[in-house]
């Protein structure tokens, strides 16, 4: 491959920004989704790897035919399915940038560390953790629930895990997190070697909530069993209805029982800016480790994940090894003599992912920020209203965060019984979640029915992007809002479109 010269890389860089612009720019005139075709699908299955390299030009030609009309979605305003987010375009860019500098972020004295750190405190004092904590940045929550979690194992197994495992250990452990808890925590206690049985799954209120007394008994029961507590797992935004657990009260149980307390706060813990959450969340600070997802709820592109452990030295003795050509890096540690971010975690050779963070908080903000989350805020309250006031529309839980979860239920709403002064509640917010009652367990399955079918034609047919979840064993469209570029008007359009759908036979 020829050396590129200065105008030949300036060339081509106009047609990558070409590119991003036109799909950025347009991207809300198009459908929020458009499956692959299954022939170009095969085709890019089935194609081998190339013999000869195709030029600049072609290569761009085949990914503006092939790839860009066929995104994901999350850029679009009317995309609310999982906690996808659309990208901050500066982060666009850092991406291209710290591909051009393609450093290796395990330590060092080069810039990128200094970004990073800087990146760390920034994102520690957001959340509130003391000056003394360390930080890493990772791929995501899953990371950083597995990292929290590895910490966690070090620190409380009473044991040198990492000398002999766990094969020897004198007593079996265990875990606590709610049935609304991520999956990424019992993927991590399984991958850490405690196997999934070691969890004690924790039943919620009716808020979706951790039943903070039963934890404590949990706990309790297991001690007087000879059984060993690691750590507790509280949510800070749950995924399916986005509740934040009591994390003062689990922090008070923890403290009584020697516990770990590991904050998932993936999704949520962004909106300690949002003054209706910020008391809620204060807590988090109080976490012996806490995971953070910037490409979440801070509008980063993917992927950039961030965990915090309260103790640092902890953190570095459960992952370090040093090795002697690190340990001997002489000028490579620079004149602050900053250990290499390779002995907080797992990962050796590490990218830059600290840049698009870094430039996206820039372009935000903690005002822009704050902005944009009390805004999604708002918008999320703004479907659940419409949905309480719609006689077809069924709110399936209260609305917590961005998330709302409804379904379509057309003429099988049934209101409750008179209230003590004899008048009906009919289409206010007085009215609560679970307060209205179906006909019987059939009205469940035709519900799931139409609902599933709704969704479906829903995101095929492009106007808008939800997806689903199950609440007490209820089918329901899950909308979560963590997208900068959503209005009112894109809220109203798609109620229109789930509306129409449900009055509407399936072929």
């Amino acid at each position: 491959m020829s050396h590129w010269t200065r105008e030949e890389i300036q060339r081509i860089g106009h047609l990558v920004v070409d590119l991003i612009a036109e799909h950025l720019s347009g991207i809300s005139n198009q459908p929020v989704f458009h499956p692959m075709p299954a022939d170009l699908a095969g085709q890019l299955l089935s194609t081998p790897a190339p013999s000869q390299g195709a030029t600049p030009d072609e290569i761009l030609r085949d990914f503006r035919d092939s790839v860009e009309p066929y995104p994901f979605g999350n850029g679009h305003p009317r995309f609310w399915g999982w906690v996808n987010s659309p990208p901050a375009l500066m982060g666009v860019f850092a991406d291209a940038l710290a591909a051009a500098m393609n450093p290796s972020c395990a330590g060092g004295n080069h810039a990128a560390i200094y970004v990073e750190r800087q990146v760390i405190t920034w994102l520690r004092e957001l959340i509130g953790f003391p000056a003394q904590a360390m930080g890493l940045l990772v791929s995501g929550g899953s990371m950083a629930t597995l990292t929290g979690l590895a910490v966690a194992r070090h620190v409380r197994c009473g044991i040198d895990v990492r000398a002999d495992g766990l094969r020897n250990a004198p007593q079996p452990f265990a875990f606590y997190m709610s049935t609304e808890a991520h999956s990424c925590a019992r993927k991590a206690v399984e991958l850490l070697g405690f196997g999934s049985s070691s969890i004690r799954p924790i039943a919620t209120t009716d808020d979706y909530r951790m039943d903070v007394p039963a934890l404590d008994t949990a706990i309790a029961r297991d001690v007087a069993n000879g059984v060993r507590p690691i750590a507790v797992v509280a949510t800070a935004g749950t995924t399916n209805t986005g509740a934040i657990d009591d994390l003062a009260a689990i922090r008070g149980v923890c403290d009584r029982h020697g516990v770990w307390m590991h904050v998932d706060a993936a999704y949520g813990g962004p909106a300690i800016l949002a003054d209706e959450y910020a008391e809620a969340l204060k807590p988090i600070g109080s976490a012996d480790s806490a995971a953070l997802d910037p490409h979440k709820w801070m509008f980063v592109p993917v992927e950039a994940g961030f965990v915090i452990v309260r103790d640092a030295s902890a953190m570095r003795d459960a992952f370090s090894l040093v090795p002697p050509y690190i340990r001997s890096a002489g000028s490579a540690t620079g004149v602050y003599g900053l250990p290499w971010f390779s002995e907080y975690g797992f990962q050796q050779t590490r990218g830059f992912r600290a840049l698009k963070v870094w430039m996206t908080m820039k372009q935000f903000g903690v005002t822009g920020h704050k902005a944009a989350i009390e805004e999604n805020i708002a918008l999320a309250r703004y479907l659940a209203d419409r949905v309480q006031a719609a006689p077809d529309l069924e709110l399936m839980a209260p609305p917590g965060l961005s998330i709302v979860c409804f379904r379509y239920v057309g003429g099988h709403r049934h209101w409750p019984e008179p209230s003590g002064d004899g008048e009906r509640r009919k289409g206010g917010a007085a009215v609560h979640p679970g307060e209205m009652t179906l006909a019987g367990r059939a009205d469940e399955a035709t519900l799931a029915g139409l609902n599933r079918s709704i969704l479906e034609r829903l995101q095929l047919g492009g106007e808008a992007f939800l997806t689903s979840t199950e609440l007490r064993g209820r089918y329901t469209l899950r909308a979560c809002v963590v997208n900068y570029r959503s209005t009112r008007d894109d809220i109203d359009r798609m109620l229109n479109a789930v509306r129409a759908l449900g009055a509407r036979p399936t072929n």
